[in-house]
């Protein structure tokens, strides 16, 4: 079939590259002219792992373009894949989204369908119908149908050619038809209800994921308390079928662009409705305070971290992303340099984007050893691979005190017993093998 997609971020480009992959001639459109020569040249704009080598095996049914008449105007099936950010109210900023019905309506010829790949809120699809039929400029039927996605950022790629279901939104039987065929190829069940009912699966589905990741937060920081191990805990949970064991490792809450968003979103609409949703409205909460939990562990071993030497392993809110949004150290950094502390950074993809928020009062670092050199204290926020793998015995090795805060529980407590450290993580034993006279 003839696609076309608008936007090329994760939703746009990922969407577009999966369904060339499977046959279909794509062309993705972006308003970004220097985006869509990168992309033209095989480069992704993006770090999303498998999506660049995705994008040059499909480059002879993949066109980019700044035209978007031109790609519209006789395209069988339209994705909208732009973003909706959040607005300062929590609600969903849907700008983009209409500015591209907006633009359909004004260039297609032919009869197609409008699939709206973005997350909006409940009842957006119909006011994009009726946006685009009062717009028409042409004498032609557009159908519109919500399709939410379901990638995580890091696994896009897998999770769109393998993903764990389709969900398909229509009022039409034509419509649905037609996303049947866009999606022959793909080996997942596929669910076909109303719009509205799809665009809240997609809602509901994030948001409890979001109460899931809240939930073990908060289990684990009375397990501190208590004295329990909430990784022990959670493994027993796990076994039971009605909970699994996914999004139950503790830690200092959700980031990205999804979960912060789509909670706040959801709850702004159910308040617009004069509903509270009361569970996620706890989630929130209890996100926002647990970013702050490494802040609050380290005032166990220092009154202040003025000029103390202070390391930061991993920046982006998760690993194989090189993306920032709500990710907690852009909540913690700032404390720590208001505080007076001298922050030392290292990550192995998201140098470059913290460095647009935090140019020059950051040292940045391309080594975990350059990083925690004559560090008073470590905290780690992103649980990269190479934390995972790093030989303990370093930390009392580089570190003038091997005091580490672990925001990810990246370590097994019986391996950290052997090393001469102290080691603070979520919802766990503290590992204190340390003389009282090195700390603060």
């Amino acid at each position: 079939m003839k696609i076309a997609v608008a936007g090329t971020g994760y939703v746009g480009l990922v969407t577009g590259v999966c369904l060339a992959e499977y046959g279909h001639s794509v062309t993705c459109v972006d308003i970004d002219h220097k985006k869509v020569a990168l992309m033209e040249s095989g480069i992704s704009p993006i770090y999303e792992p498998g999506l660049e080598e995705l994008m040059n095996n499909n480059m002879e049914r993949l066109h980019f373009t700044t035209d978007y008449q031109s790609a519209y105007k006789d395209a069988d099936v339209i994705f909208i894949g732009v973003g909706t950010p959040e607005k300062s109210d929590g609600s969903a900023n849907l700008s983009y989204v209409y500015g591209v019905a907006e633009q359909i309506a004004a260039s297609v010829e032919k009869d197609c369908v409008v699939v709206v790949k973005s997350t909006v809120p409940i009842g957006t699809n119909d006011k994009i119908e009726s946006l685009i039929k009062s717009q028409l400029k042409n004498d032609v039927n557009v159908y519109v149908a919500s399709n939410p996605e379901f990638l995580s950022q890091g696994t896009a790629v897998r999770d769109t050619l393998h993903t764990s279901r389709i969900v398909i939104g229509v009022e039409e039987e034509v419509a649905g038809e037609t996303l049947r065929q866009v999606y022959k190829n793909f080996e997942a069940p596929i669910v076909v209800t109303n719009r509205k009912s799809a665009e809240m699966i997609k809602y509901a589905s994030n948001d409890f994921l979001a109460l899931k990741i809240s939930f073990i937060n908060e289990i684990a920081n009375l397990c501190e308390i208590i004295g329990a191990d909430i990784e022990d805990v959670a493994r027993g949970m796990g076994y039971d079928g009605r909970i699994g064991n996914k999004f139950l490792n503790a830690g200092i809450g959700y980031g990205g662009s999804c979960f912060p968003k789509d909670t706040k979103a959801l709850h702004w609409l159910a308040n617009f409705h004069d509903y509270e949703l009361k569970t996620v409205k706890a989630a929130i909460d209890v996100n926002e305070n647990q970013k702050l939990k490494l802040i609050k562990k380290s005032r166990k071993y220092f009154d202040s971290l003025k000029g103390l030497n202070v390391a930061v392993l991993g920046l982006t809110f998760k690993p194989g992303t090189d993306d920032l949004r709500e990710a907690p150290t852009l909540v913690n950094i700032p404390l720590m340099l208001e505080d007076g502390a001298n922050v030392k950074a290292w990550d192995p993809i998201g140098i470059d984007n913290f460095k647009k928020v935090h140019p020059e009062d950051v040292t940045y670092c391309y080594s975990i050893e350059e990083t925690l050199k004559d560090a008073d204290v470590c905290f780690i926020f992103t649980e990269w691979d190479q934390v995972k793998h790093f030989d303990l015995s370093n930390y009392s090795k580089l570190m003038k005190n091997p005091i580490v805060i672990d925001g990810r529980n990246c370590y097994d407590l019986e391996s950290v017993k052997s090393a001469t450290m102290v080691y603070d993580s979520i919802g766990r034993e503290t590992i204190h093998n340390l003389e009282v006279s090195l700390i603060q």
